[in-house]
């Protein structure tokens, strides 16, 4: 950017004393919702001379020094068919006033921490161009016409050669501030930005130069919420103390309120700051009311009207002063919020029926980042698992304390697996929430014993009289409802499912060598169902696994059924005890001849 040198502008007669008298009026009547420093809005008038000459992005090129009526603005719905001078001042023209706030959003995400209002764009626009010439532009937001700020020869202004070429002012031999935001060509080089999209960085065009603007009133990594930020980067457009003033004034008046109002309809300002007259009496000039109106002194007291008025009205001193306006109230804990920022974990997780260990915490800031107590913050659970706060609520409101934090009460995983959210929104307001990601994780078991010792047999063909019993711990402790599998396998070598051997039964009866659905109870123990062999006797391996990585073999032995022996030949059959065999009763019965 291109220094400035020679001579400074010429200025109007109105003072910086009168201009400050009007932003502290307008500051006392300030609305509610606007964001807030430490310093009252009353101490904000600039009461010392602005930096020593150098850069600035119009090259103090003249500008409108008109400033806004006393009166805070007047939606154009209050009084049937407008006319309030209130109500045309705080007219915005549609297209200028969405560039405005379009280049708002933008910075807010490139530049967060300078904390633009676009209400600064506004009272820029108003005092550099008065609104692109009252909205004079085309539906791509480009002026109808150049708007050309006087030759910067060094004749009355600052004195810039052509750092251009006349691409944007027409000018080879001197720069001219150019567009409705008045850059002068060597800032607009640097600075300039394509705020419509269209591949371009005009300055003619509103999109482009209010979002310049921004970008270039963000430079220095200023927060525009901090008093001194917004003075200097207001002077750096233009340093001028009266620029300053005029400025601070329009921003506080459009702060107040404004509305939209069909492109070219707006009004363009009449005083400029190279005007040598005594500037031009009207109903924006601080020390003239508007016609049929009582004049009102700064403090609030009345100076009595010529004498000869009507009755009632002062002139005939049966007037009777008015207290000034009372003070509106200063915003609530909630207007004063700017944002919302997250102080806790990025992301929660438990294991199911656990507690989570860490809580949401949240922190209400204002513009400038100091935080905002007794903001009331709603903490909503929203996802398919049945996590619950502390007491069994999904939603629950917080407020915040003395340093502006708010902490969510304690959250309990339920049964359910799987992923949630938490949001933290400030009630009332539609500042941007603030999200918490969580898991509900599968309980666990890193370890599975038997809870008996006794050995598992049985004989071919026969069931179990043993039933297999384990217990599942996690970390040394009962693992409770964890799933688990039973699988009868081939071997340790080959964890693949026996297609013989011991084997469970299902529903109908029919063989299974797998089950799967299993789950541990309270204490951590599992019970298996019954167990039969088939005819092969052996030595088989069930294998239990837990969620969590939990294993145990279980072995058991299958024996063949007993078998009865054949008798040798000539060895005498057995008889039962106390039973006669048939040869000793025969032999016993005959006797041989003599």
């Amino acid at each position: 950017m291109a220094p400035v040198f020679g001579k400074r502008l010429r200025k109007a007669t109105v003072t910086t004393a009168v201009a400050a008298a009007a932003v502290a009026a307008l500051a006392a009547s300030q609305a509610p919702g606007v964001a807030t420093t430490d310093q009252p809005r009353d101490e904000w008038a600039a009461d010392s001379a602005p930096p020593p000459d150098g850069d600035s992005a119009t090259g103090n090129s003249p500008y409108y020094t008109d400033l806004p009526p006393l009166e805070s603005p007047v939606p154009p719905s209050g009084k049937p068919g407008g006319g309030a001078k209130g109500d045309a001042e705080a007219g915005l023209p549609a297209t200028v006033l969405d560039a405005y706030k379009k280049a708002e959003s933008a910075v807010r995400t490139a530049k967060p921490g300078c904390n633009l209002p676009w209400q600064l764009l506004a009272a820029i626009g108003k005092v550099e161009s008065g609104q692109a010439r009252g909205g004079r532009v085309d539906d791509d937001g480009t002026t109808l016409t150049p708007i050309l700020g006087p030759v910067l020869d060094g004749n009355g202004f600052a004195k810039i050669t052509d750092t251009d070429g006349g691409a944007f002012d027409g000018d080879t031999t001197h720069d001219r501030a150019v567009g409705p935001m008045q850059f002068i060509p060597s800032t607009w080089a640097s600075s300039g930005k394509d705020g419509n999209g269209d591949g371009k960085k005009d300055p003619n065009n509103i999109y482009d130069a209010a979002l310049a603007a921004a970008h270039y009133l963000c430079g220095n990594d200023r927060d525009l919420a901090v008093k001194d930020d917004l003075h200097a980067a207001i002077l750096s457009y233009n340093r001028s103390t009266e620029y300053l003033n005029t400025v601070l004034s329009w921003l506080e008046y459009y702060r107040k309120g404004t509305h939209e109002i069909p492109d070219g309809t707006g009004q363009l300002p009449g005083d400029r700051s190279d005007n040598d007259q005594p500037r031009r009496p009207g109903p924006t000039t601080p020390s003239s009311p508007r016609p049929g109106t009582t004049p009102v002194e700064r403090e609030g007291t009345y100076t009595p009207p010529p004498s000869g008025g009507k009755p009632g009205d002062g002139g005939d001193g049966s007037h009777k002063p008015r207290p000034p306006k009372p003070r509106p109230k200063p915003p609530s804990p909630q207007e004063q919020v700017y944002e919302l920022k997250n102080l806790g974990p990025a992301e929660l997780t438990a294991t199911a029926g656990d507690a989570f260990a860490e809580r949401v915490r949240v922190y209400a800031q204002t513009g400038s980042g100091r935080g905002v107590p007794k903001v009331k913050i709603r903490f909503t659970i929203s996802g398919k698992t049945d996590t619950r706060f502390e007491g069994g609520d999904r939603s629950v409101t917080v407020a915040t304390d003395s340093r502006g934090d708010a902490v969510s009460p304690k959250l309990r995983a339920g049964e359910t697996t799987g992923g949630f959210t938490v949001r933290a929104l400030v009630v009332g307001r539609t500042i941007d929430p603030v999200k918490v990601s969580g898991t509900v994780t599968a309980r666990k078991a890193d370890k599975v014993v038997r809870t008996s010792d006794k050995p598992l047999t049985c004989v071919a063909g026969q069931a179990f009289a043993e039933r297999v019993e384990v217990k599942a711990t996690y970390k040394n402790k009962p693992a409770a409802g964890v799933a688990a599998t039973a699988t009868w396998i081939k071997s340790k070598e080959s964890p693949v499912v026996a297609d013989k051997g011991p084997y469970f039964k299902d529903a109908h009866g029919k063989p299974v060598r797998t089950l799967k659905g299993l789950t541990t109870d309270a204490d951590g123990k599992l019970r298996l169902p019954k167990m039969y062999a088939d005819d092969a006797a052996g030595t088989y391996l069930l294998r239990i696994v837990t969620q969590g990585g939990g294993t145990l073999l279980v072995e058991l032995e299958v024996t063949a059924p007993a078998t009865e022996e054949p008798e040798e030949p000539g060895e005498p059959s057995s008889t039962p005890s106390g039973t006669a065999s048939p040869s000793a009763s025969t032999s016993a019965s005959a006797s041989p001849r003599t």
